[in-house]
């Protein structure tokens, strides 16, 4: 109960993010088509960077319509493919593949961006697990050359699903809207299956109920070890592939528990001998793989056809006696038979018998609870007075849950309007602002000041004493800043060393004195970092005011930004007021 309590909340979290996150995104671009390939593995140079993974009209390259399963395999087990980034408008740009088959390095030009897994010197290894993937690429990677170095020994080899260029804030919000009902229907499922656990403790029925529980149980865990979200919050691809295997392989012990116990007295035998294989497979697997006998991923095909051998003889069994089932009975195997056949449908696009898609098997899932939980309230009517209570507790709960999620929301609120470094207000603060003061002081006709300030020779002092040091600084300059300006300013930094000043009510002079109290004030002021003296700190500042520089208040921040040009020009340390 308590778990399931936790992911709902997660889930509600993670809804309110992806809204936040998707007020900025921008179109993503579908990379799954215009790739070539080749197959074995690059030979290397001799600073260790694969010739192959370097712009080159080689002819072995063949075009493909998509990165995966090249024709001609023939045991092969290396394959490289290559395609060129597209342009486009880009602020944070990634590249999101669904899942790669098995491991894998990406480079760029020649340079190597991102690796899944563990190449060995013989250019093979280890199955790493199954996770989506992001890839961060530089600003300018437009037009350059995106090459995928891929091992596997799997079925399949290269990669599966989507590949898609899009903003970092995009994907989050993709992988958040494909786990939203994974995140609703898991934690229902895991729910259920503790009801039915609890059943079995105290009702007599036991044999009834622990199938029930074990299917729940299983599928909850499977949804939600598969659900994107998952891997944000825990990055362990292996632990959660072995989490999916075992609630997927636990689904036919369970159903063929539940079939033993309404043919107890005709096929028990027969169907027990199916659930008990499917239970030596789980052991058997989920044990070699653990102990690194064998690979997690070559359990899945194994299993999959065992699955689909197992269903054909199980619904060879159950047909002929389906008019002695009542309603509960019919309505349990009905949800059965969805959830198997979403399941079977998934399979078959795995393996690449369908075209890839995304198979709502949580829809599966959560019919089979919703089945359940009728019948339970059904049969056991005399329990709502209990659940009523637990309903109350639950309410009160996520009451006390969502007044703490409102001040995680208000909190990253502040956090993106802040920088995290001085405390000062960032740059998507300061445009807001700018936007707010330029309407008041049109309404008003009152003056409104901006200064720009950019510390002089920054560059210089990390290159001598290092980042940290340069942070010790830019602290520094911000309590500076406040300590000189007024509390009606809104004092902002809006680049590396850069910070700028917004001043209501003030013209260019008010401006100008505050500034440069600002700077005499810096004079006396040294700061230490590892034993070194840093400073004395100048700054560089450019001055310009509404209306007597410009009628469009807009226009400030260009004003400013070349009379700080100027002072930087004329050499530093000094104020020039925009003309």
């Amino acid at each position: 109960m308590r778990q399931a309590r936790m992911w709902l909340t997660a889930a509600t979290l993670l809804c309110l993010a992806a809204l936040w996150a998707g007020s900025a995104m921008a179109a993503s671009r579908d990379l799954g088509a215009g790739w070539e390939y080749r197959w074995g593995d690059s030979p290397m140079t001799a600073d260790g960077v694969p010739t192959w993974a370097r712009p080159s009209d080689d002819t072995a390259w063949q075009a493909i319509d998509f990165p995966a399963n090249p024709p001609g395999r023939r045991g092969q087990t290396h394959a490289w493919f290559r395609t060129v980034l597209p342009d486009g408008d880009w602020r944070d740009p990634v590249l999101y593949i669904t899942s790669i088959d098995l491991i894998a390095e990406a480079y760029l030009d020649g340079e190597r961006l991102y690796h899944h897994g563990t190449f060995d010197a013989a250019g093979n290894g280890r199955f790493a697990g199954w996770p989506w993937h992001m890839i961060r690429l530089p600003e300018d990677f437009a037009g350059r050359l995106l090459t995928l170095r891929v091992y596997s020994d799997y079925t399949d080899i290269g990669l599966w699903g989507e590949v898609r260029l899009m903003e970092r804030a995009e994907l989050y919000d993709l992988l958040l809207r494909d786990s939203l009902d994974a995140l609703i229907v898991g934690p229902l499922c895991l729910l259920l299956a503790l009801l039915a656990g609890g059943f079995a403790l105290f009702q007599d029925d036991r044999r009834r109920f622990l199938p029930i529980g074990l299917f729940a149980l299983g599928s909850g865990v499977m949804i939600l070890a598969e659900c994107p979200a998952s891997q944000l919050l825990i990055d362990r691809p292996l632990l959660w592939d072995g989490l999916t295997a075992a609630g997927y392989f636990s689904l036919p012990v369970a159903l063929g528990l539940l079939l033993e116990h309404w043919f107890a007295d005709t096929r028990a035998r027969r169907i027990r001998r199916i659930w008990q294989a499917h239970l030596l497979y789980l052991v058997g697997a989920l044990g070699a793989s653990g102990l690194g006998w064998v690979e997690l991923s070559m359990t899945f095909p194994v299993f999959d056809a065992l699955l689909v051998v197992s269903l054909v003889l199980l619904l060879a069994i159950i047909v002929p006696y389906l008019g002695r089932f009542d309603a509960r009975q019919r309505a349990i195997l009905g949800a059965f038979a969805l959830f198997g056949a979403l399941l079977l449908i998934d399979m078959a696009v795995a393996h690449g018998l369908l075209p890839w898609r995304r198979v709502p098997t949580s829809a599966g899932a959560l019919a089979f609870a919703l089945v359940i939980a009728g019948i339970s309230l059904i049969d056991y009517a005399h329990t709502q007075r209990e659940l009523k209570r637990l309903n109350r507790q639950l309410e009160q709960e996520v009451e006390e849950r969502t007044q703490r999620l409102q001040q995680l929301v208000d909190r990253l609120e502040i956090d993106s309007t802040t920088d995290p470094l001085t405390g000062l207000h960032n740059r998507r603060h300061f445009d807001e602002c700018l936007r707010q003061e330029t309407h008041r002081a049109r309404t008003r006709q009152a003056p409104l000041a901006l200064a720009m300030l950019d510390i002089d020779h920054f560059k210089r002092i990390n290159d001598s004493h290092g980042h940290a040091a340069g942070d010790r600084i830019l602290a520094g300059v911000a309590i500076a800043l406040r300590e000189h300006f007024r509390d009606d300013d809104e004092i902002c930094r809006i680049g590396g060393e850069e910070f700028v000043v917004l001043l209501p009510g003030a013209g260019a002079d008010t401006a100008r004195e505050r500034a440069a109290s600002l700077m005499a004030g810096l004079a006396d002021r040294v700061y230490w970092h590892d034993g070194h003296m840093l400073g004395p700190v100048t700054l560089s500042c450019g001055i310009a005011a509404y209306p007597a520089h410009t009628d469009d208040p807009l226009a400030l921040p260009d004003l400013a930004d070349r009379a700080l040009y100027g002072a930087k020009k004329t050499g530093r340390n000094r104020i020039i007021t925009a003309t």
